[in-house]
């Protein structure tokens, strides 16, 4: 009886199990992964038509080694590298986070920098003629103690960057003139920067 109705099932035995035949499924539709309330088509066709400019990249590097990290961020032309406390991965608000925009005639570019001196002494940003940016500095928040208005104050929670020595590297889209910059680090720990496009004559 078992083998009759796997004949009739279009199906035949091998070795006592049933031998499982290919056949066209009857209807097929690729999958498109969970539906959720945030997802959109809009957002899919959009980046359909987005510029393809290589993969981004971010590299963490827990200690700063200075030939390993110019080895790795000369491989990545579209990527950030943070070394130090910006790359320690802790729970707070993300430094190293990077925009850039371009104009005819310059490029922009953010970065986000919350709890970092803004002290000379301690920043510095600078920018190589092939777009390249280096970002040094340290973070002032993270500290176990906080000593403010006559007070000590032990901290019960610590959610922001532990505090430390960082740097941060990433590549504009094209050469510049180093010399052509203007930028401004705000108290609200953003660094904004304008630099203006390098072009050849032929």
């Amino acid at each position: 009886m078992r083998s009759s109705s796997c004949a009739q099932n279009g199906m035949r035995e091998s070795n006592g199990f049933p031998q499982v035949l290919e056949v066209a499924p009857l209807n097929s539709l690729p999958y498109v992964g969970p539906l959720n309330g945030n997802s959109s088509m809009s957002g899919n066709k959009a980046n359909e038509t987005a510029e393809k400019t290589g993969p981004p990249a971010m590299i963490f590097l827990p200690s700063e080694s200075a030939p390993e990290f110019y080895s790795l961020i000369s491989q990545s032309k579209t990527g950030v590298a943070l070394t130090g406390s910006a790359a320690m991965g802790k729970i707070g608000p993300t430094i190293g986070l990077v925009d850039i925009a371009e104009s005819d005639d310059s490029y922009y570019f953010r970065v986000s920098l919350p709890g970092v001196s803004r002290d000379e002494k301690e920043f510095s940003c600078e920018i190589e003629p092939d777009g390249k940016i280096l970002i040094k500095g340290a973070t002032t928040t993270g500290e176990k103690t906080v000593c403010k208005h006559n007070q000590v104050f032990k901290m019960l929670s610590q959610n922001l960057c532990p505090p430390g020595h960082f740097t941060i590297s990433f590549q504009l889209p094209g050469p510049v003139s180093n010399e052509d910059f203007s930028g401004n680090f705000g108290a609200d720990g953003v660094l904004e920067g304008v630099v203006k496009k390098l072009y050849y004559e032929d």
